[in-house]
């Protein structure tokens, strides 16, 4: 059948689209800005008629009203990375939190999370009847080929990002033609703080190298510094508006990359319409599945595979904590642990981990002699390179645990110096 006659034919309502979803039902969508808010819109109007939908996604970007009081009822939220509108319904009971490294989050849709349905935010097709997943390619891709039901929101907003991004329109259920502007991820506010982190880490990057950057304000301020830097390459999880600048600089151009030379490699997208224009239709830029990007073993093809992420708590053995804030989920692992073991897999590789020396407007060290009460260890000990706060670098490559404490006490706020030493002496029997 032709690909025009298929595609009229499967066109509909989101009402019309959202009346294949049944109680009970598992749904993916997509992460962070590729959420099709007009589908998600559609299906919560649909509340009264529905029991115990359960809702699967990583970052929420979007309103997330199916999290809102008053909706336990009819919907069951189940995060793989928590957000600001979703924190509270997990911590609440009315939704749940799932661990998984971000890179095996796609084999979960065919082993312990079978979806029902997947909504999915495409661009508009090419003249083959091929739409792209645009700023959202991750587990995506994965969910269309698994799912009973898929439902596409067809917008002429989301960019046309290229590699192996694209669905047809045979691979789709139901089509729903709905306008409306990508979500944008505001710029991050860069303090001072963030900016001497920003200085710090980029001291550890040398020309040539191939970058991975977390979300957030602290590895947009590690671009800042980069300037002076040449031939720099992207092999990211994600990237945001950072990245473009550095581009038109001409300090961004995957010239020395030894896998995927020439391009910047990622499989989601934040930032805001800057960035997306800037992907658009663009062969510098190519857009894979989580389960390849994050892959550890891809990840090491990449020489020189620099990783920059964040975190909130470090304590004196080198345990990282980055998504708990003792018993509350406030993030997910994501591609933190990925980017990590890549990293030391890379011939050259480096991996950073970066955070203010302090937490709660400095009323806390977050340098501790023991993670809190219930929180995660995100990354291990064992696979911890560079910390780095606005007070130095720490590195903590085969050094003992008195060494790695010592070294991070270093570097801890001044304030809580004196306090942290007094606790080395205690714990571990020595002599600071």
């Amino acid at each position: 059948m032709n690909w025009n006659i298929e595609y009229d034919l499967k066109c509909m309502t989101a009402q019309e689209a959202v009346s294949r979803i049944s109680s009970g039902n598992r749904v993916a969508t997509p992460n962070a800005a590729g959420a099709p808010g007009h589908l998600l819109e559609a299906l919560v109007s649909r509340k009264d008629e529905l029991e115990n939908v359960e809702i699967v996604h990583m970052v929420p970007l979007g309103k997330s009203t199916y999290t809102e009081p008053g909706m336990e009822k009819h919907f069951c939220h189940n995060s793989i990375f928590a957000g600001a509108p979703t924190r509270d319904t997990i911590m609440a009971g009315h939704g749940d939190y799932t661990p998984c490294f971000f890179h095996k989050i796609p084999d979960l849709f065919e082993t312990t999370l079978p979806l029902d349905a997947a909504f999915l935010h495409v661009s508009s097709p090419d003249e083959h009847g091929y739409m792209s997943l645009g700023v959202s390619v991750d587990y995506s891709k994965r969910a269309a080929s698994t799912a009973k039901v898929v439902i596409a929101q067809v917008n002429r907003h989301m960019p046309r990002t290229l590699g192996n991004s694209f669905v047809h329109v045979s691979d789709i259920d139901c089509i729903v033609e709905f306008d409306q502007p990508v979500l944008e991820l505001p710029p991050p506010v860069i303090t001072d703080v963030e900016k001497q982190i920003g200085e710090n880490c980029a001291r550890l990057i040398q020309d040539g190298d191939t970058l991975q950057l977390g979300i957030g304000a602290i590895p947009d301020a590690v671009l800042l510094f980069l300037k002076a830097k040449k031939d720099l390459g992207i092999h990211s999880e994600m990237f945001s508006d950072g990245v473009v600048e550095l581009v038109h600089a001409g300090v961004i151009n995957n010239r020395r990359k030894t896998l995927h030379k020439g391009k910047s490699i990622a499989t989601f997208l934040m930032g805001s319409r800057r960035l997306y224009d800037y992907v658009h239709n663009n062969p510098a830029v190519e857009m894979y599945p989580v389960d390849y990007v994050n892959d550890p073993v891809v990840i090491a093809q990449n020489d020189n595979l620099v990783s920059i992420n964040s975190c909130v708590q470090v304590d004196f053995l080198g345990q990282v904590v980055s998504d708990t804030v003792g018993a509350k989920q406030i993030s997910g692992v994501g591609g933190q642990v990925d980017f990590v073991r890549g990293a030391a897999m890379s011939r050259g590789g480096r991996s950073i981990i970066a955070m203010p020396s302090t937490k709660r407007q400095g009323q806390i060290s977050s340098i501790v002699p023991f993670i809190d009460e219930w929180a995660a260890v995100t990354t291990s000990r064992n696979e911890i390179s560079y910390i780095v706060t606005e007070y130095g670098i720490a590195d903590l490559r085969g050094r003992t645990v008195r060494d790695r404490a010592r070294r991070l006490i270093e570097i801890a706020h001044p304030r809580f110096r004196d306090e942290l030493k007094q606790k080395f002496e205690h714990r571990f029997q020595a002599k600071f």
